[in-house]
C-alpha cells in the first residue's frame, strides 16, 4: 500500500513546504522573511513539544541522545533561513532559488559518500538530473538575476545547510522518536535565530492574517511536515530524500498560478514535467520498501 512507501511521506512533506510562499504572500510587506522563518521554527518546535507532553511521552528516556548531531541539525536549520533569503536578495529570486534548491541534492550525495561511502544508484543520478533541469526551466525563464559571487555562495550555503540537516537527522531519528527529534531541533534553531526578532518590525504577527499564517507555517509546514519527512527518511537514503524534497518548488509554482495569478511559460511547464518524472522515478516502490540500513 502507498502509505507504506517511505518516499510518499517525504513527498507529502515537500508538498506542505510548497505552501509557504503562497501563505506568506498574504502577510504584510513589513514582515521580514527571516523573522517569519524564526516564528515558523518557534511555533513548529513549540507545538511538537506540547504534543509530546500531552501524550505524556518522555523527552529524555533511556535512549542515548546524539547531542552533537542535534546541535549540528539545529545550526543547519537556523543557517538556512538567513542564507537563502540573503541569496535571493543579492542574486534575485530565480538565480538564488535555482542554486539553493538545485545544489542541495548534489551536496547531499557528496556528503553521503564522504561520511558513509554510499554511492547513489543510477536511478538517483537520472532523477536528480531531471529534477535540476526542471528547476532551471521553471525559474530560469524569469528575467531577473544579478551576478553576485557572494550571493551565489550564500545560495550554495543554503543548499549545504539543508543537505547537512538531512544527513545528521537520519542519525538522530535512529536514536530518538521523530516527533521528539523535530521538536528539539527546531526549538533549538528558533532560539539561535531569536536575535533577529529584535532587529525587525514584528507588528504583523499581531494581525489576524499574520497570526493565522504563522500558525499554518509553524504547525503544518514545519511541525507536521518535518515529522513526515523524518519518518520517510528512516528508510530512505539522504541523497534520495533531498531529491524527493524538490516537490516543494513544483507545488509552490502550481499554487502561485492558482491563487496568486502568476504566469507559467512553456519552459515552466516543461520544468514541472521534468520534476514530476524525477519524483515518480524515485518514489516508485521497486526496492524502496526494503529498509535502508541506518548508519550510526
Amino acid at each position: 500500500m502507498i502509505k507504506n512507501i517511505p518516499g510518499f511521506y517525504i513527498l507529502i512533506a515537500a508538498v506542505l513546504w510548497g505552501t509557504t510562499g503562497t501563505a506568506q504572500s498574504v502577510i504584510t510587506e513589513n514582515a521580514h522573511p527571516v523573522a517569519v522563518g524564526t516564528i515558523r521554527l518557534a511555533i513548529g518546535g513549540g507545538a511538537l513539544l506540547a504534543v509530546v507532553f500531552i501524550q505524556k511521552q518522555k523527552i529524555v528516556g533511556k535512549e542515548t541522545w546524539p547531542i552533537a548531531s542535534i546541535l549540528i541539525a539545529s545550526l543547519s536549520m537556523a543557517a538556512y533561513q538567513p542564507l537563502f533569503f540573503s541569496a535571493v536578495k543579492m542574486t534575485g529570486v530565480a538565480v538564488g532559488t535555482v542554486i539553493a534548491i538545485g545544489s542541495a541534492p548534489i551536496i547531499a550525495g557528496m556528503l553521503e559518500f564522504a561520511v558513509y561511502r554510499h554511492i547513489p544508484r543510477t536511478k538517483w543520478w537520472i532523477a536528480t538530473g531531471l529534477a535540476i533541469i526542471g528547476c532551471f526551466l521553471m525559474f530560469g525563464n524569469e528575467n531577473e538575476g544579478i551576478l553576485s559571487i557572494a550571493g551565489i555562495f550564500m545560495a550554495l550555503g543554503a543548499g549545504f545547510s539543508f543537505a547537512c540537516y538531512t544527513l545528521v537527522n537520519k542519525r538522530i531519528i535512529s536514536m530518538i522518536r521523530p516527533e521528539v527529534a523535530v521538536a528539539v531541533v527546531f526549538t533549538g534553531a528558533a532560539i539561535i535565530l531569536s536575535p533577529f526578532l529584535f532587529m525587525h518590525n514584528m507588528k504583523w504577527l499581531f494581525s489576524l492574517n499574520g497570526l493565522l499564517v504563522s500558525i499554518h507555517l509553524g504547525v503544518i509546514t514545519t511541525g507536521l511536515s518535518y515529522v513526515l519527512f523524518s519518518k520517510g527518511l528512516k528508510k530512505t537514503n539522504t541523497s534520495t530524500a533531498v531529491t524527493l524534497a524538490l516537490a516543494e518548488p513544483a507545488t509552490a509554482t502550481l499554487l502561485g498560478i492558482t491563487f496568486i495569478g502568476e504566469k507559467l511559460t512553456a519552459l515552466g511547464i516543461m520544468g514541472i514535467i521534468c520534476l514530476f518524472i524525477s519524483l515518480i522515478l524515485l518514489a516508485y516502490p521497486s526496492r524502496i520498501n526494503k529498509a535502508v540500513q541506518v548508519h550510526t
